[in-house]
């Protein structure tokens, strides 16, 4: 550039200003000093290096327009501009700040060479070109710094929003430690708890009440049995009246027919009364059922009773029908009140009272069968008869017995009421542990409290039980033994006893029952039901076998009658121990206080409708199958071991609430493992909740909700086991649930 007329410029470009290239001039003129501020163009191009003079340039283009302003006031707006600009030393902004300078010292290289090349230019258009690209260059590049303005303030939301995040996760940690301590606390709780349980013993009151509810099961083996030793007497009483009424004989496959008849329509009182077990107690109480059910049975046995005062075989059939009714109602409804007043520790022993009571009742009807006292044509219908007495002393004996505590507090919301038959069952004021126990499985089945029978099939929960507690009965009954208590005098005859050898051979059947179940009462307790029933199983598959053989070698060795009969006594044996009565009460222990009349409802309907097709079809089948006729019954025996083996639980010693943690958490006896820690907590829920302080939170989501959870814990198994388990307890912890929930399921 060329200086003249004592003028000093500065070049200088404004931002600012889109046409023209700012410079400052100082001009002196005596003594005023005058600062001008003006807007000069002027470019001059020339070769740099070369010789050629600067009044030999091409041309010089200058526009001047100039403002007069005092330089003071300018200068300290600069100042004061300067001083307004702080630097951010933010280490997470400082690559932002180095590639921003990056790009300014690139720029500022282009602008430098921009003027060079407009210095040597010498034409008006390249230089307003190159002036609009130095333009367009400076306007991208402030772009550039307003969108790193706009990044850095996004990156401070997303740290704020990462704290808040941070802040969440540690808060949830420290409620699942919280948590932890006081599940910890409730496992120990129960733990003493249970110990407490397993500690009561038998009191006489206790002794008493079930001695009074096991009638009806003595009423239910005295039926059972009672129609075996007579069978000849009244098949001859059939045929007398058949005689008198017609005048001709009746064919001895007739009597046959009319005879199983008489057998098996016991079986179908039984459906009828089992399948109206449910809401039978439901409606009266469990005590309330038995005690309206002796009037059944009075009437049923009173029409047995003259039937032949009366000559007419029909009346033993509607007898015989009745008392089914009664027997049915009995079988659903004592094991269910021994179930709910039996203390936990001997909850197994004492179900097993209701198989002694029905062995007993068949050992008895099977001693006054024989010809020696009532087993002739004119005891018979005494015989029957006599089934009167089981009612009658029911009816003196329960009255004093108390109402099931749990159908008290769980089912009518009688609390003081329960207290007081607690009281008086376990001989003492402390009664708390029981009261606690009731109100966890109340808690763990509010859901399912009044349960009909179509929702108890379609509940996916309860599904699982129901099969297992279906299967029992029918292993009970498939098994054969009813084929033995039904025709024994029958089958000893045939495998070559003489008629006075067979019936005491079924005396002898009545007996081994009676004892057998005296050994595994304290046996059911220590081994355990499915291990018993897998023993009880297993030897009646072999003698099953046993049985066969003697049958289909008997004409061959002479002695083989005594195996026979050998084989059938080790096959009654095997059924005491553990199919006898263990159908019966697991499937009490297998269900809760709502489901569980209806589920015995199910399974009594499904053992009786059994019973019936046994009692009906063994004869047809005997005589088809001749010597192989335990055959099925051995095919059946394998089958339901099997079964046995792989689905059936263990309930010894478990509450039912902890039973029922082995169905919600998975379908096999194995996952009880697992579901500890939720029985643990169900069982304590009731006496801690009101010791909780309000801050502790609790972990709660949907009922139908996964064990997937969008959040930091995913790969975290304690966290989600134990989250999983709070869960469970149903809303043990709701006071900040749900911040918390929010949390674990990512929303």
């Amino acid at each position: 550039m060329r200086h003249s007329n004592g003028q000093r410029r500065l070049d200088h470009y404004h931002p600012a200003t889109s046409e023209s290239v700012d410079t400052l001039t100082t001009t002196t003129t005596g003594s005023q000093h005058t600062a001008v501020y003006a807007e000069v163009v002027e470019v001059e191009e020339y070769e740099l290096g070369s010789d050629v003079e600067p009044a030999e340039a091409q041309g010089t283009l200058k526009l001047t327009s100039r403002r007069s302003i005092h330089s003071g006031p300018r200068r300290r707006a600069r100042d004061e501009t300067k001083k307004e600009i702080q630097v951010d030393d933010e280490a997470s902004l400082r690559d932002l700040l180095i590639s921003l300078q990056k790009q300014v010292s690139v720029m500022s290289m282009n602008l430098s060479a921009k003027l060079d090349e407009l210095q040597r230019g010498d034409r008006h258009y390249e230089t307003t070109v190159a002036l609009c690209d130095i333009r367009t260059q400076l306007q991208e590049l402030t772009k550039s710094v307003e969108s790193c303005q706009s990044e850095v303030s996004e990156v401070k939301r997303d740290m704020v929003a990462i704290k808040h995040e941070l802040d969440t996760v540690q808060q949830v940690k420290e409620e699942i430690e919280e948590l932890r301590e006081y599940v910890d606390r409730l496992e120990e709780h129960t733990h003493r708890r249970k110990l407490r349980l397993l500690e009561q013993g038998l009191t006489f009151f206790l002794s008493y009440a079930i001695l009074a509810a096991v009638l009806g099961m003595l009423q239910f083996g005295y039926n059972t049995g009672v129609i075996n030793a007579p069978e000849g007497n009244i098949e001859y009483f059939m045929k007398d009246v058949y005689k008198s009424r017609y005048g001709e004989d009746l064919a001895d496959e007739e009597v046959q027919r009319l005879y199983s008849l008489a057998v098996s329509i016991f079986a179908i009182g039984g459906m009828l009364g089992g399948f109206s077990g449910g809401m039978v107690a439901n409606r009266f109480g469990r005590k309330g059922g038995l005690l309206l059910n002796n009037v059944l049975g009075i009437g049923g046995a009173c029409l047995m009773w003259f039937t032949k005062v009366t000559n007419s075989y029909e009346m033993l059939f509607i007898g015989r029908f009745i008392i089914g009714v009664n027997c049915g109602l009995n079988t659903s409804l004592v094991p269910m009140y021994i179930s709910e007043i039996a203390p936990l520790n001997l909850r197994g022993g004492l179900g097993t009272v209701n198989q002694l009571a029905v062995t007993v009742g068949l050992l008895l009807s099977q001693v006054l069968g024989i010809e020696q006292f009532l087993g002739t044509n004119e005891g018979w219908p005494l015989l029957l008869g006599l089934a009167i007495c089981p009612a009658l002393l029911q009816l003196i004996l329960l009255p004093i017995c108390p109402e099931s505590p749990r159908y008290l507090l769980i089912t009518k919301q009688w609390e003081e009421e329960a207290r007081k038959a607690l009281r008086r069952l376990r001989a003492s004021n402390q009664v708390e542990e029981d009261i606690e126990e009731m109100r966890a499985e109340e808690r763990a089945q509010q859901a399912e409290a009044s349960i009909s029978m179509m929702e108890l099939i379609c509940s996916p929960t309860l599904r699982a039980p129901l099969v297992i507690g279906v299967v029992m009965q029918l292993s009970q009954q498939l098994s054969g033994i009813n084929a033995v208590f039904y025709y024994s005098t029958s089958l000893f005859a045939s495998s070559g006893l003489t008629d006075e050898s067979a019936k005491f051979a079924t005396i002898g059947i009545g007996a081994i029952m009676v004892g057998m179940t005296l050994v595994s009462i304290p046996l059911m307790d220590r081994t355990g039901r499915r291990t018993l029933h897998l023993y009880g199983l297993g030897g009646m598959f072999i003698f099953s076998i046993f049985i066969t053989i003697s049958f289909l070698i008997k004409e061959m060795i002479d002695w083989m009658s005594y195996l026979s009969v050998v084989s059938i006594l080790s096959f009654v044996v095997f059924f005491a121990v553990g199919p006898g009565s263990i159908p019966w009460m697991i499937t009490a222990e297998l269900f809760s206080q709502g489901p569980r009349p209806a589920a015995m409802s199910i399974a009594v309907l499904v053992n009786w409708l059994a019973n019936f097709l046994v009692g009906i079809g063994f004869p047809s089948m005997k005589n088809a199958l001749e010597n192989y006729t335990f055959l099925p019954f051995s095919v059946f025996l394998a089958i339901f071991w099997i079964f046995t083996y792989k689905k059936v639980p263990e309930t010894k010693n478990k509450t039912f609430e902890e039973i029922l943690a082995i169905f919600r958490h998975g379908n096999g006896r194995n996952s009880f493992r697992d579901s500890r820690l939720y029985g643990s907590m169900l069982n304590c829920v009731n006496a801690l909740e009101g010791h909780l302080p309000v801050e502790q939170a609790g972990l709660v989501h949907g009922e139908e909700k996964g064990d997937s959870f969008g959040n930091p814990f995913d790969h975290n198994t304690e966290e989600l086991q134990l989250f999983d388990s709070a869960y469970s307890a149903k809303n043990l912890f709701p006071s900040r649930a749900h911040s918390t929930y929010a949390f674990y399921s990512g929303t």
